[in-house]
């Protein structure tokens, strides 16, 4: 083949593994991100109290945790892409069945299964990075970080104005809306996907247990744990924030504009991707203006305040979401990466469930809504300073 045949090869090689990146980003978010926006009627309709409602958000996250170990194990046993599709199959199939739930706990379980379906994936992303893009790590973290940023977008932002009113204003339909294009991905990622013989399947070799005793772990963890907390707390008690001040008319744009901003903050992350490895800019920038944005919730609650503070919080969580979790394939040698991978998850998403039940419990014990910003307004002090620490992290050797 001539080296122009050659070049369109790889050209349409790079563009497809791009495409799959970012779809398989798409399905870590968009089932679980259908919630937020229904949360008021779900809460309305199962009677929950607001630790309740945080619990609703936690559960899946400490699944997140809880299987991430695992996960990196099937990394190990069927390879990072067929753990990635069992991962779509079951998140689409328990997110769709929170429809059917007949109470809390049926809920729950449906929550917990949807998590099982994420967590099997998250560790298997970074692998995918390394196996497919060596030599352009920050491209291929930013695209499967642009899908899972577009499915947190979607659901938030079309399924009050656009989705509810076209269901009869039905959460138990619009789940199931949500699950189906997460269930028809599966099948477009497994047939377009290299085989095994078209990437370095066998680079992750049989390491799977994470090694606890290593501070990188607990620095990517903590730091990443930060963020997530941030952002899914917010979208778990946004709604009932609103409804407390009277503004529950907000929570459409508020939630779009959470979401929807996170969007333009990939503008960001495509024009410095370059600058993103290993840099200590993104948090040093970004988790200070996180903090701004919390206290401009409690102490601006105005309809102008509320959007301005939910857009910068979409917006710095998707730039330091990125950074994060570009660093495991930079700082981890090639066969490390899955299992430092899970257990950064594990720490992360143990936090993240941690965070909102103790801001749902603030909003209970003291029956003041502003508290439940407390926990995250800490969060964000502690994901400037732990992610400035490990972007400076020295790298493994390979």
């Amino acid at each position: 083949m001539s080296p122009a045949g050659n070049s369109t090869v790889a050209v349409g090689r790079l563009i497809k593994l791009m495409g799959l990146l970012w779809l398989a980003g798409v399905a870590m978010r968009m089932t679980i991100l259908a919630m937020p926006p229904v949360i008021p009627l779900v809460h309305s309709e199962l009677h929950m109290s607001e630790t309740q409602v945080g619990l609703l958000i936690g559960l899946p996250l400490a699944i997140f945790a809880v299987a991430a170990v695992p996960g990196s194990l099937l990394i190990a046993r069927i390879g990072a892409s067929y753990a990635v599709v069992l991962g779509m199959i079951i998140a689409a199939l328990a997110g769709g069945a929170r429809g059917a739930a007949g109470g809390v706990w049926t809920l729950y379980a449906a929550a917990i299964a949807t998590g099982f379906g994420i967590a099997i994936m998250q560790p298997a992303m970074p692998t995918l990075v390394r196996e497919w893009l060596p030599d352009r790590i920050a491209l291929g973290t930013i695209l499967y970080s642009a899908g899972m940023l577009m499915g947190a977008t979607l659901a938030p932002t079309l399924t009050i104005p656009f989705v509810l009113p076209h269901l009869g204003g039905s959460w138990r339909l619009d789940l199931a809306f949500w699950a189906v294009p997460a269930l028809l991905f599966a099948p477009v990622f497994y047939l377009l996907s290299p085989k095994a013989s078209e990437h370095h399947a066998t680079s992750t070799g049989r390491r799977w247990w994470p090694d606890w005793s290593d501070p990188l772990i607990w620095l990517l963890g903590l730091a990443l744990g930060s963020n997530n907390s941030s952002y899914f707390s917010t979208n778990a008690f946004l709604g009932d924030y609103l409804a407390s001040e009277g503004r529950a008319d907000l929570l459409g744009p508020a939630l779009g504009w959470l979401n929807g901003f996170q969007v333009v903050a990939l503008v960001v992350l495509f024009l410095m991707a370059d600058r993103l490895q290993r840099r200590a800019w993104p948090f040093l920038i970004f988790g200070p203006i996180l903090l701004a944005a919390f206290l401009g919730m409690i102490f601006f609650p105005s309809a102008l305040g509320i959007i301005v503070c939910a857009a910068w919080i979409g917006f710095t969580t998707a730039v330091t979401l990125t950074a994060t979790l570009a660093l495991p394939p930079l700082l981890s040698a090639p066969a490390d990466v899955p299992r430092t991978a899970a257990g950064m998850f594990t720490i992360s998403y143990t936090m993240a469930i941690i965070v909102p039940t103790a801001s749902g419990a603030l909003w209970d014990a003291t029956g003041r809504p502003w508290t439940a910003f407390v926990p995250l307004c800490l969060c964000a002090v502690t994901l400037t300073v732990l992610g400035v620490a490990v972007a400076r992290y020295k790298p493994a050797n390979p």
